[in-house]
């Protein structure tokens, strides 16, 4: 039986909202902007310099991302990343080994009405952690819940395209048969059982296994990544933290053994010290249990920290996508999703962030 060690005293914070980057170990900050938002700068160049090399958070074990990593039609041009998105020549995606999720071409509409996606590809490679990032009302949430297959429940559908896990269509499958092949999906605002126990919370999470419950022994690994979960197992989940809750969300879909994790906005509502811990956490789980994930965020620096590759929308499509590493050295990613411009690395306004995203709308 594992026996947790000292947990560190965090507090949440409990800022709705609140999107800081996290201070890494090492690093130093450098930041100009009116709110005093601190802006990531990782070891070797920062985020801000010249270096296009992404931070690394502690524990992390992220390997370089090569473009042979990932499958043809997601690859970036030398240079700069490719602008547009979908699949190259068009066409259908080919079943691959190296790729556990493939969307390609999707467009969701809500009531019969609203177009949401227009046309949206992107893949997630086995082992990885892709982030997908945009504005608020891009369609990054609307996009998870179409993989999941619970647009249903808002009255949206998949009107076009195909969505293929682990080779196969999801199209038909209800979301608890998607559960039991290993996609799971942690939504924004945690959505745990806040009447239950955290140690019940775990076991509702065994009957995606085998339609049975199992003994906790099993939550051994779950508590080694979240030892506050262990002091607090028999505490009402009701009563933890916002960042308590993140981990035991995050904590009940390591109980299903997941092969893909949907992981919607978990820095939402977080203090930075927290989001720090999350997503080291969540690079260590990727690194050490070898779990895709697909990351919905809007705090691009903490998302490029832990991603190999990135997607970035506007108005329900992909603008441009590419190695992370490659983005960050974008300059239109730097300016309007860093808020990093000029040959000084300032910050940018917000005024020239909203003309940017207004001009961006009327080219698309």
């Amino acid at each position: 039986m594992w026996t947790p060690g000292p947990s560190p005293g965090v507090t949440e914070a409990g800022r709705e909202g609140t999107h800081l980057p996290p201070s890494l170990p090492g690093e130093t900050r450098q930041s100009t902007r009116q709110d005093h938002t601190p802006v990531i700068a990782g070891p070797g160049p920062a985020v801000h310099g010249a270096g296009p090399s992404p931070p690394s958070l502690p524990g992390s074990t992220r390997q370089s991302t090569g473009q042979d990593q990932y499958p043809r039609h997601c690859r970036a041009r030398p240079g700069n990343p490719r602008r547009g998105g979908g699949i190259e020549g068009g066409g259908s995606l080919a079943t691959r080994a190296d790729t556990v999720l493939e969307v390609n071409n999707i467009e969701v509409i809500y009531s019969n009405t609203i177009q949401v996606l227009r046309g949206l590809s992107l893949a997630v490679p086995r082992g990885a952690i892709v982030a997908l990032l945009g504005s608020n009302g891009a369609g990054k949430s609307t996009t998870l819940k179409a993989i999941a297959n619970v647009l249903s429940l808002e009255n949206g559908e998949v009107s076009a395209g195909t969505i293929l896990f682990e080779g196969a269509p999801v199209t038909g499958l209800g979301p608890h048969r998607l559960v039991r092949r290993g996609l799971f999906h942690v939504m924004e605002g945690r959505r745990i059982f806040e009447d239950l126990t955290v140690e019940e919370n775990l076991v509702a999470a065994t009957y995606a296994l085998s339609g049975r419950a199992r003994p906790p022994s099993g939550f051994d690994m779950v508590y080694e990544y979240f030892p506050r979960l262990y002091e607090r197992r028999k505490g009402q989940a009701g009563y933890l933290s916002g960042g308590e809750q993140q981990m035991l969300a995050i904590g009940r879909a390591l109980v299903a053994q997941p092969r893909l994790i949907l992981l919607d906005e978990p820095s939402l509502g977080l203090s930075p010290r927290l989001v720090e811990e999350i997503f080291t956490i969540i690079a260590r789980i990727n690194a050490e249990q070898g779990c895709s994930m697909l990351l919905v965020e809007q705090n691009a620096a903490v998302a490029f920290a832990v991603a190999s590759y990135g997607y970035i929308m506007e108005t329900g499509k992909v603008v441009i996508d590419g190695p992370t590493e490659r983005l960050m050295a974008d300059q239109d990613v730097r300016e309007f999703y860093l808020g990093i411009g000029g040959a000084e690395g300032e910050a940018k306004s917000y005024r020239d962030v909203k003309h940017y995203k207004r001009r961006k709308r009327w080219l698309s």
